[in-house]
């Protein structure tokens, strides 16, 4: 099986998204060794999102982008070449199911962790402030993010309610707009491009980076039987 690889990189920080994976990811210091985390992150991937695990894997580059951004810190700003084409109604029912599954799922870590406002790591500053470290902390940051993907494209947005319920409402915005689905790529903040398509992969992929986050503290911080694995992450 091929996964089809987007590189995004500054010097020799490097991100690597998985574009027939929507929302898969590895990163780390070289190139090297982001394409050798990637076939391990699909399978967790898809032992969380469901469906035929390949024998093995061939990772191809299929689009490079050099940025300026602090790319080890997750900080991205990438459009894929694919991301700029429309949706078919099809791709939309799948692509937005996996959203939802992925903020349920997400939502369903973070109220299990036994105590939301403990954790054992260290404090770490990043180009958008202080790292989140706990599970309080982690779920904020990610659920806060509604309202400006969804406002990257024009959608009116919030933040209020939990993370499933927010981006719920957030949907049903978008579906109310004739044509949501021929919507074309649009400038956002920053000059960022910004796609129907982006902002679905941005949501799965940003749970995927604080579920990973979580789910490491909280084994660290509790114990192995704390929380369950429920993105099948491997620690």
């Amino acid at each position: 099986m091929k996964i089809l690889c987007v590189w995004e990189h500054n010097g020799g920080d490097s991100l690597l998204f998985a574009d027939n994976y929507v929302g898969a990811f590895t990163r780390g210091a070289s190139k090297d060794s982001i394409l050798e985390k990637m076939p391990a992150e699909i399978r967790s991937y898809i032992g969380w999102k469901g469906g035929l695990m390949p024998d093995s894997f061939e990772c191809e580059i299929i689009q490079e982008k050099r940025s300026d951004l602090t790319v080890s810190d997750a900080d991205s700003d990438v459009i894929f070449d694919s991301e700029r084409k429309e949706l078919s109604p099809t791709e939309y029912a799948e692509l937005k199911a996996l959203a939802l599954k992925s903020a349920r799922d997400f939502l369903t870590l973070y109220q299990a962790v036994p105590d939301k406002n403990k954790s054992c790591l260290p404090v770490r500053k990043t180009f958008y402030g202080q790292v989140p470290r706990t599970a309080q902390e982690m779920y904020e940051h990610t659920k806060n993010v509604n309202e400006y993907y969804f406002g990257e494209i024009g959608v009116p947005a919030d933040n209020e309610g939990t993370i499933l319920e927010c981006r719920e409402r957030g949907f049903a915005a978008l579906e109310n707009r004739p044509d949501f689905l021929k919507s074309a790529v649009c400038l956002g903040s920053y000059d960022e491009e910004w796609s129907l398509r982006k902002v679905l992969r941005r949501f799965i992929w940003h749970d995927r980076i604080h579920a990973k986050a979580m789910y490491r503290m909280a084994v660290k911080t509790f114990g192995d039987r704390s929380v369950p694995n429920v993105f099948r992450f491997t620690v």
